[in-house]
């Protein structure tokens, strides 16, 4: 007597040639997942993954340059044509480019952090909700990554280097966010403050839509800080000595370090596991300090991040960006 194999849950991982989306798609391929690798670079992808040993009937790669909107429309398109279910999205990719003098810009005009970070994974999740929506996977899951140093509930955000995350009261976005502004708040461009700003907007996003959409359709909506991967490459256009200093001051002073490979599993976690799938609208943390055998837990945000209109309005203007207001 046949028997009809079930097919392996489907995830779309940004970023997922290298850091944490590469140890995240490793981790969620050894849960039996089949990872689809949204990458730039699918040569470096594809490397990267045989590197791992993540199997090619694991994964499935496929271009995106999240910096560009009219990438991120064919990637979905592309997805679509594999005809595979998709059961979680990891909004993962980030670009850090703290060396900047001026501001580079998308092939829409914004500036490249906030385009990139926050506008493209918009875009992404906004395009891929009526497929999550169709899943029929015990628990579908829509999880953004998010960091330490935009959260003011956590001493790294904080810090004044350049300047903690602040996007006011969306100045810069009201005003168009093209030539000469640079930034949300419409104030002089910090490039590195354009990341922290950034990756606010991505933790207010996934407040927004568990708030928006959590209720009517079941996906879970959650952000989450796996600790700080100061070897990743991320930091790749950061000075030298930095490269060199920050992992160990992060392994020896702030103790907030963690490996690629445990944070890969931390997000395979948020996305897979039971435990994680019972809660939404929350933000995952295993704490700024690591310590032996801690567990995850929901960790409260900035009251910014937290301010509902304001919440509403950063989706206006977001949708209106990306052509879908």
């Amino acid at each position: 007597m046949s028997t009809t194999a079930i097919p392996a849950p489907t995830c779309v991982i940004t970023g997922a040639s290298s850091g944490v989306g590469l140890y995240g798609a490793l981790a969620l391929a050894n849960r039996g997942w089949h990872v689809v690798m949204a990458c730039r670079d699918l040569a470096k992808a594809a490397a990267a993954a045989n590197a791992l040993g993540i199997a090619p009937a694991q994964r499935t790669l496929l271009q995106i340059d999240l910096g560009a909107q009219r990438s991120v429309r064919d990637f979905v398109d592309a997805f679509r044509a594999t005809g595979r279910s998709l059961d979680a999205l990891v909004c993962n990719a980030a670009v850090y480019l703290p060396r900047l003098t001026e501001a580079q810009r998308s092939p829409e005009g914004y500036e490249i952090s906030v385009a990139t970070n926050h506008f493209g994974h918009f875009l992404l999740a906004n395009l891929l909700l009526p497929d999550l929506e169709r899943s029929t996977h015990r628990s579908r899951r829509l999880i953004i990554l998010g960091t330490v140093t935009a959260n003011y509930e956590e001493f790294g955000g904080k810090i004044p280097i350049p300047a903690p995350a602040d996007i006011g009261n969306l100045e810069g976005l009201e005003a168009g966010f093209q030539a000469p502004i640079a930034m949300i708040n419409g104030k002089a461009f910090k490039p590195g403050k354009a990341y922290k700003d950034s990756k606010l907007c991505n933790m207010m996003t996934g407040r927004e839509l568990h708030r928006r959409f959590h209720e009517r359709t079941g996906i879970v909506f959650n952000t989450l800080y796996p600790g700080c991967v100061a070897d990743t490459p991320l930091f790749r256009h950061t000075p030298p000595a930095f490269q060199r200093i920050f992992p160990w001051f992060q392994k020896n002073i702030t103790k907030g370090y963690v490996t690629q490979t445990l944070a890969g599993d931390r997000l395979a976690q948020v996305v897979a596991d039971e435990a994680f799938g019972a809660r939404s609208g929350v933000h995952w943390s295993w704490g700024n300090r690591q310590k032996e055998g801690r567990a995850a837990f929901a960790q409260p945000l900035t009251a910014r991040a937290q301010d509902q209109p304001l919440g509403e309005r950063l989706w206006t203007l977001s949708a209106q960006c990306v052509g879908l207001g």
